[in-house]
């Protein structure tokens, strides 16, 4: 018995289906680099802004925190009795802003 000759390649559509898993193994590659390249570069920046924040802040007499929040050189503090104390770098009072609650 003679045996069948062996085939000359893949089928026509093997062919293309291994086509298109190379190419999506290269999309996948230039993604994973591209997403670790913004993330190298972008990072750093991101970090590099951070407030500074003074010391040590002193309210005022019967203050006590609600909230807080802070901005390019100055801190400000909300207090319990609707008040916003700005505070500069040093942690010194610099303005004191009496706020009136809606409904009241």
């Amino acid at each position: 018995m003679e045996q069948a000759p062996a085939p000359d390649g893949l089928p026509p559509s093997l062919r293309f289906l291994k086509g298109l898993v190379i190419v999506l193994t290269l999309t996948m590659i230039i993604g994973v680099i591209t997403v670790v390249a913004v993330i190298v570069t972008r990072m750093p920046q991101s970090f590099a802004a951070r407030p500074s924040l003074p010391d040590s802040i002193t309210l005022p007499e019967g203050a006590k925190a609600q909230a807080i929040t802070f901005g390019t050189g100055w801190t400000a503090v909300v207090t319990q009795d609707n008040r916003i104390l700005v505070f500069g770098k040093t942690g010194a009072l610099l303005q004191e802003v009496a706020i009136q609650p809606q409904g009241e």
